[in-house]
């Protein structure tokens, strides 16, 4: 037994194909399956059903898949140590970045941490809050910036910066030449975010919506998954919603009205990772970039 045969394991469980288990592991398939049979003699049970269409596991091999995949875990924090012990500012950095920041902050940052730490590569992974704090628990993340706290003990966090969230509204809303908007008047034809994006219940407790409560009809009949697509309904007049800071140079262009709130809500970003992960070094040059980033755009 080896890790590229546990490797195998887990591309196979991904994929649930032979096939696209090899190219993604890029071995040849009769290679990839003469491994799992030896894996599967040498463990002295059978890990997989196959069937002309699938692949599936054995209850067996689902509990073997678990110490596979911890395995192959802590084989790449053992690589990241020996990295960091090296020079923690080169090599890649796996962050996740909610949706309804990543578009408006990356292209802040990506020039900027190119050119301060050139060693440094960030891969991105966009996904809603609950999949980053899974992936940066499964050590498929280093970090994650996130809008609402992690509540994970394991999980640790720096505050990075507070973001306004302002209205938008349609051009003749009444409340389009205001200087500021009262969140409360908003209620009645708030849009948000479908379920599962933080900014959506950040939106509903702004606008004095109850935690838990139903949503309106409205709500219910018109979700976005994107902030793009949530503005594109409020242009069209079918309601108004709140969007954050970072976002409104990119949807100012828009037939929209922005204006602010008077009760001056805002969502906190912060900086998540474990607690002992390795290469503090490569999250504080992070921290330091998007501070300096953000500053100009929300003074």
């Amino acid at each position: 037994m080896n890790l590229q045969d546990l490797k195998y394991l887990v591309a196979v469980a991904e994929h649930r194909h032979f096939g696209r288990a090899a190219v993604a592991c890029s071995v040849s398939q009769p290679t990839l399956s003469s491994q799992i049979r030896k894996l599967e003699e040498t463990l002295g049970v059978k890990l997989l059903e196959r069937t002309n269409k699938r692949v599936d596991l054995t209850p067996v091999g689902g509990q073997i898949l678990s110490h596979a995949q911890m395995a192959l875990a802590q084989t790449r924090e053992m690589e990241t140590v020996a990295r960091a012990a090296r020079d923690p500012l080169i090599g890649s950095l796996r962050l996740g970045v909610i949706p309804t920041l990543a578009p408006y902050l990356m292209p802040l940052i990506l020039r900027p941490m190119r050119q301060a730490y050139p060693g440094l590569m960030l891969e991105l992974w966009e996904d809603q809050t609950h999949a980053l704090i899974e992936g940066i628990r499964g050590h498929r993340l280093d970090a994650a910036l996130l809008a609402t706290p992690a509540a994970a003990p394991e999980i640790t966090e720096i505050e990075l910066f507070r973001e306004p969230l302002l209205a938008a509204l349609p051009p003749r809303h009444k409340f389009s030449r205001a200087k500021s908007v009262p969140e409360e008047a908003l209620a009645s034809e708030l849009l948000v975010l479908s379920e599962g994006h933080c900014l959506a219940n950040q939106a509903l407790a702004a606008c004095g919506q109850r935690s838990g409560a139903p949503r309106s009809p409205l709500q219910s009949g018109m979700q976005a998954a994107t902030l793009e697509t949530l503005v594109n309904l409020v242009a069209a007049g079918y309601g108004a919603t709140l969007i954050p800071a970072l976002a409104v140079e990119s949807l100012r262009r828009r037939q929209i009205s922005i204006r602010p709130l008077a009760g001056d809500s805002a969502r906190t970003i912060r900086l998540a990772s474990r607690p002992g992960f390795a290469r503090p070094q490569a999250l504080r040059a992070l921290e330091k970039v998007i501070r300096r980033a953000v500053e100009p755009v929300l003074s």
